[in-house]
């Protein structure tokens, strides 16, 4: 087939079909495909849309009643595997187990995903014995999982299925099957999975979450399996990671005067300094904002106490406590800064919300 397309100005497909020659007009916006071209308006689009998920709603909403003892019999195996979760599926199924074993994995039960064409050239060295098959087909019948399903028996690894289909020979076979059967596709062809792989979708997570449950799975046990990301820095990184200590620290003594706790802000670059008596405990905390009301009243710098002019009574963390905990009291308090004590008040650290933007807290 020999095409070629027009100038932007004068949109149009030529090409041949047998011994003829073929012209094709069409409009922006204007679905073409061989000559046959339609549009469709605003309303429509919408309505397609909104019935997509009225129909994937009620897919999921049909779970509910698939919430039994089966559901209970998978979550007690995968509770009770000494190995890991090994989830499979082809195509569609495919890409959702690959969902299900990261989730899985993410709340505390180890799992990963098997391409169930890959096992039968090799792959299936990575299941052992101690594990748990996870296998998903709408059908129950793909002949890639059916194939690998005596290998599996054999090494005694237990098998749950997960299909549209409960008299099918993946759901027979299996130890426990879930019925993830949908009403219909929301797919107008009736023909793409779509409300199936949604319902297969939910039910994992349903599983995830009720073995994150069992397993008494904290925020702190999900951030360690999420170091890099924002969640994790928020549940691991702690003030001590981020403050700044020794001679970083902006410090006066509390019979100086204000000239030198300018020099402290401008050299150490805090926006404020820590007020100290003699013990290094904390008295106070002088700050940008400190220095400009100062201005306001035209105090002179070169002979203002710092003791007259500093915030007394001001906001203290320890250096054990959590950088988002740091976060927390600076937006309270529409502050800028903390002083970071030990358990004597004495003066260990500082830390303004620069440090928290970098350390990508907020």
């Amino acid at each position: 087939m020999k095409t070629q397309i027009s100038p932007k100005n004068m949109p149009h497909l030529s090409f041949t079909a047998g011994n003829s020659w073929h012209n094709v007009c069409f409009e922006p916006h204007t679905k073409f495909f061989l000559g046959m071209s339609s549009t469709i308006n605003h309303n429509e689009l919408l309505r397609i849309g909104l019935n997509v998920v009225r129909i994937e709603s009620e897919a999921v909403a049909a779970l509910a009643e698939r919430i039994d003892a089966n559901f209970v019999a998978a979550c007690r195996m995968m509770h009770g595997c000494a190995g890991r979760i090994v989830v499979t599926g082809m195509g569609k199924s495919g890409h959702i187990g690959g969902k299900i074993a990261a989730t899985l994995a993410s709340t505390g039960t180890p799992a990963f995903f098997v391409h169930p064409g890959e096992a039968s050239h090799g792959d299936l060295g990575m299941i052992t014995h101690q594990d748990v098959v996870l296998a998903l087909s709408n059908s129950g019948e793909s002949a890639e999982i059916l194939t690998i399903l005596p290998v599996i028996k054999r090494m005694g690894a237990a098998l749950i299925s997960m299909t549209g289909n409960p008299a099918s020979t993946l759901a027979r076979q299996a130890e426990v099957h879930i019925n993830i059967s949908v009403r219909e596709e929301a797919c107008t062809l009736g023909l793409a999975p779509t409300s199936s792989t949604t319902a297969a979708l939910v039910m994992g997570d349903a599983l995830a979450v009720a073995l994150l449950e069992a397993r008494g799975f904290t925020r702190e046990d999900f951030a360690l399996s999420h170091p890099g990301g924002r969640l994790g820095r928020q549940l691991l990184l702690r003030v001590s990671d981020i403050m700044h200590t020794g001679e970083k620290m902006p410090t006066v003594a509390e019979n100086e005067l204000v000239r030198d706790a300018v020099l402290q802000m401008t050299a150490k670059k805090l926006g404020m300094t820590a007020v100290l008596n003699t013990n290094a405990q904390v008295m106070g905390i002088f700050t940008d904002g400190d220095l400009r009301r100062l201005f306001e009243r035209s105090g002179d710098v070169h002979a203002t106490p710092i003791k007259d002019v500093m915030t007394s009574g001001c906001q203290r963390i320890k250096a054990d406590r959590l950088a988002a905990e740091a976060l927390r009291i600076m937006e309270a308090k529409s502050i800028n800064a903390l002083l970071v004590v030990d358990e004597d008040d004495r003066l260990i650290g500082a830390l303004n919300m620069h440090d928290l933007l970098r350390a990508g807290v907020v």
